[in-house]
């Protein structure tokens, strides 16, 4: 078999499939393996335990797949809603922000049954091929592999840009024993900008290309399970569940595009709806409104958390300090400290 031929038709296969890109990375990840222990060895992965667990596995391919000699990496571009959308409900305190990641289907299913069509189809013309799959939720550098394959380069803020294509894309990956070639990774373009570190609210970006994840608003409404720490929270404003505003700032998402995979066009409203309705649902309209969902990972009582800061956040009002009273009772030990915090922003606990 003619393997530069091959990777050209996989990347052709890729891209009728609906991914933006498809790219091939080797397996060499000495450098990214580095600076992970840094990274680590800081505790900036805060409650992220399982960073740690796997231990080289994120670094070394074959240790998951001993056969992987080469990695077709692929980005689908997720945008649903424009950027300025974004900034305009930002700054409307009443509303609640979600990262627009996550307004539509779980990126983990409808990218997981892409490499799967993928993959299939790559079988039909190499009966030798060793495969698998993963899509964020194994022990892969999933940036660093993009990043070697010439995805784009790894911005200031941590995340994957591309000049034609922005940051508005999820990563995925196919292991493989197939020799294709690999493609060389792009020039970095961030320069002097400090756009992303400038704009974090919790000043999360440290300095360029270092991000402590216990202070990022993503981490906090997301990956952590406890109490929010009291100097954050005002800081927070509407967004809960994720942060965005790195990429919203970003100049080079001036160039990206909006998603054509209708799985990722916004759910429920949840493009622009107010704090006090997402407040008041019940466990169960949680659990339904949020099927297929990431969001449903974080489960009800961190939903409700979550909008418990940002509530505090908001222009006090007679309807959201009801709704707060309302839900008090009725909520874990961890909601109510929140609940408690939000109803002394407005005075009235």
């Amino acid at each position: 078999m003619n393997y530069h031929i091959f990777a050209q038709k996989i990347k052709q296969w890729g891209q009728q499939l609906g991914f933006c890109q498809v790219a091939i990375a080797n397996t060499e990840l000495s450098q990214a393996e580095y600076y992970l222990q840094q990274w680590l060895a800081k505790g900036w992965h805060g409650e992220m335990a399982y960073m740690q667990k796997h231990g080289s596995k994120r670094s070394h391919p074959q240790q998951i797949m001993a056969s992987t000699v080469s990695i077709i990496c692929v980005k689908i571009d997720y945008l649903s809603i424009d950027a300025q959308q974004s900034w305009q409900l930002l700054a409307q305190p009443k509303q609640a922000y979600i990262s627009r990641y996550a307004l539509g289907r779980d990126y983990h299913k409808v990218l997981k049954q892409k490499l799967k069509q993928f993959a299939l189809k790559i079988q039909q013309y190499a009966d030798s091929f060793d495969y698998r799959l993963f899509v964020d939720t194994a022990p892969v550098l999933e940036k660093a592999l993009a990043e070697k394959a010439g995805l784009g380069w790894i911005g200031k803020h941590t995340n994957l840009i591309h000049r034609q294509q922005g940051s508005w894309f999820f990563l995925g990956e196919i292991y493989t024993n197939l020799p294709l070639p690999y493609d060389p990774p792009v020039t970095p373009h961030c320069g002097r900008c400090s756009a992303c570190i400038d704009i974090c609210p919790t000043q999360a970006i440290i300095a360029p290309y270092q991000l402590d994840a216990r202070l990022c608003i993503s981490y906090l409404t997301i990956e952590y399970h406890g109490i929010i720490p009291l100097t954050l929270r005002s800081k927070i404003g509407n967004r809960i569940y994720g942060c965005d505003d790195c990429q919203l700032i970003c100049p080079w998402n001036r160039f990206a595009q909006l998603s054509q995979e209708p799985d990722f066009q916004s759910r429920h409203g949840l493009e622009s709806t107010d704090l006090v309705t997402l407040f008041l649902w019940d466990e169960s309209t949680f659990l339904q409104k949020t099927e297929g969902s990431a969001i449903r990972r974080i489960g009800y009582q961190r939903w409700l958390r979550n909008i418990a800061v940002a509530l505090g956040n908001a222009q006090s009002s007679p309807e959201i300090i009801q709704a707060l009273q309302q839900q008090y009772p009725k909520t874990s030990a961890l909601v109510q400290q929140h609940i408690t915090w939000a109803l002394q922003q407005h005075k009235k606990f």
